[in-house]
């Protein structure tokens, strides 16, 4: 992949995912999350991880901003546009945020090994698919349940709170 290629999404991914988390309408930070993760698909495939890749885009640019963008219509969005902001703690965040940035500088700057260029990656095996799935429903079983069963609790428990009272 060409340095600028490189550049180009991992500043596309960087930017977007800081949308994020600046937008205060939900919608457009649920949109600014999916070419987010348009982006980090991109940089996938570029070091030939096609499957990985791809369902980063089918999953989670699909499936989860779609789940996403249901519950945020479910919620009230007029209260949180009413809402203000909080400068103290932006402030207090984007401290933190400095701090943090500055101490990956630094410990980037001392470790020998993020300086020097990642080796070339070794070609897929056409087989990848199923070694994943063999993994994935064999070794990682009970996680990926785990996970699934976390997601619906979250799902349902967002659709009962956001339930209107009705008017008397």
């Amino acid at each position: 992949m060409s340095p600028l290629l490189f550049w180009l999404f991992g500043s596309l991914t960087v930017i977007f995912g800081a949308a994020v988390v600046l937008n205060r309408n939900p919608v457009a930070s649920a949109l600014s999350l999916v070419v987010s993760f348009l982006g980090l698909s991109a940089l996938f495939i570029s070091l030939h991880a096609f499957f990985v890749g791809i369902i980063q885009v089918l999953v989670y640019a699909g499936a989860v901003m779609v789940l996403f963008l249901f519950i945020i219509m479910l919620l009230d969005l007029r209260a949180e546009e009413r809402r203000r902001i909080n400068w103290l703690a932006t402030a207090g965040g984007m401290a933190v945020g400095a701090i943090l940035l500055i101490q990956i500088c630094v410990v980037i700057g001392h470790f020998q090994p993020a300086r020097q260029i990642f080796p070339p990656l070794a070609e897929p095996t056409p087989d990848d698919v199923w070694n994943i799935g063999q993994r994935l429903f064999s070794d990682y079983n009970l996680p990926f349940q785990v996970i699934g069963v976390l997601v619906l609790v979250a799902s349902v428990g967002v659709v009962l709170l956001s339930k209107r009272e009705p008017r008397s």
